[in-house]
């Protein structure tokens, strides 16, 4: 019998051909694969390497969030929130808040941007949703021009205020207390993405929570993130009366997860889901415990999902839904903790992090914070600016030039 001789190129499309059957190489999980982004993404090397927000009289810049298919950039400037074009020119404000505006993420699907709003004093925490259509000039009231409502977290307010030392008062808002359930000192970071453990299905918001600095409790070494689903928010939606808060919104949040970080100093300032890996980064001001590597930036690993387990610290055994860090990076043995530092600066940190906004494919908005002087009066400046993810240790964003 005649034995016939494959040619190379034959032996080449059997060889092609034999490895579609193979099972996929697992590779580092800090690495990009692709994955569908939520909204039509310019190639990264049309945006602007920076994005002025302005200078305002105001507390510094707390988060950032981008409208890509209108080309607008928001700013939170913790009393305001500013929209500018991607040249940086100012389109409008929203002002007039009297408690704290934190990070933002805009929602592709409604066209509105959700940032944090506190209102410690009156023990009162808001998901402020603000319609970016109707901002249109500089100025603009919170409450009385119609382009904000406000959302209450029945949840958060029952952390904040818990009575974990059971001495029947509520201590207030400071860190020197056995008071406020895992150390709630309210919410800061937002984001819109998938239920964790999943790359595709309906987004949801993600809510951190503040956490306090206090080094004399154990109970406080998680970050804490609520889950909602927004889509059947209109009918808690009211106008924000900050003179007279509200209480309307869900009674409970779909999920709560935990993420051992260790403590921090007020918990997770800007947390952003990445369309591009599926990974959740959870921005920080580093803690101040010895016994933890206090990192600046921690990921969570978005395709692992949530396994229950205990929630370490607690004065009561007690079991919740914990999600896994990204297992790339610094590495510490002895807490088994993984993270970044997100300034690059030696510590302590001069310049923390006060905006985080992904465009996929490794690519980052990263909001700098400074002041300048006008007239005589010192105010607050951001600038976005662009960053391409390295995941070098210690620090993995690179800006690109």
């Amino acid at each position: 019998m005649r034995i016939a001789v494959l040619t190379r190129t034959a032996a080449l499309v059997i060889l092609l051909l034999f490895s579609l059957l193979l099972p996929p190489v697992k590779t580092n999980a800090a690495s990009y694969s692709p994955l569908p982004p939520k909204f039509p993404l310019p190639k990264p090397f049309q945006m602007p390497k920076e994005i002025y927000g302005g200078a305002w009289p105001t507390s510094h810049v707390q988060g950032i969030a981008i409208d890509m298919k209108k080309k607008h950039m928001y700013f939170s400037f913790t009393q305001m929130l500013v929209k500018t074009d991607f040249q940086g020119n100012v389109i409008g404000t929203v002002e007039g808040l009297t408690g704290h505006l934190g990070d933002i993420d805009f929602n592709p699907r409604d066209g509105r941007v959700y940032g944090s709003l506190e209102y410690k004093d009156a023990k009162a925490f808001y998901i402020a949703i603000f319609d970016g259509d109707k901002i249109t000039r500089t100025g603009m009231d919170a409450e009385a021009d119609n382009v904000m409502t406000t959302v209450y977290l029945k949840e958060v307010v029952d952390d904040y205020t818990a009575d974990m030392d059971g001495d029947g008062k509520f201590d207030g808002n400071t860190a020197d207390t056995l008071d406020h359930r895992y150390g709630c000192s309210g919410i800061d970071g937002v984001s819109f993405g998938p239920e964790f453990g999943k790359k595709h299905g309906p987004q949801k918001l993600m809510v951190a929570y503040g956490i306090y600095s206090n080094t004399e409790r154990e109970d406080n070494d998680h970050q804490v993130i609520l889950q909602y689903d927004v889509s059947r928010w209109k009918k808690y939606e009211r106008p924000l009366n900050q003179s007279d808060p509200h209480t309307s919104g869900p009674a409970k949040p779909e999920a709560k997860y935990f993420v051992y970080t260790g403590n921090t100093t007020y918990g997770v300032q800007n947390l952003e889901y990445d369309t591009y890996t599926g990974n959740w980064f959870m921005a920080v001001y580093e803690g101040k415990k010895e016994q933890f590597p206090n990192y600046s930036l921690f990921i969570v690993d978005g395709s692992k999902p949530p396994v229950k387990g205990v929630i370490r610290g607690q004065s009561e055994p007690e079991k919740g839904l914990l999600l896994s860090l990204l297992e790339d990076g610094l590495y510490d043995e002895a807490t088994g903790i993984y993270g970044w530092e997100f300034s690059g600066l030696p510590r302590p940190a001069t310049a923390p992090q006060y905006g985080l906004e992904s465009l996929g494919n490794g690519y980052f908005y990263i909001s700098h914070a400074g002041s300048a002087s006008e007239d005589g009066v010192t105010k607050q400046t951001g600038t976005a600016v662009l960053h391409k993810w390295t995941g070098e240790a210690p620090t993995p964003f690179e800006k690109i030039q």
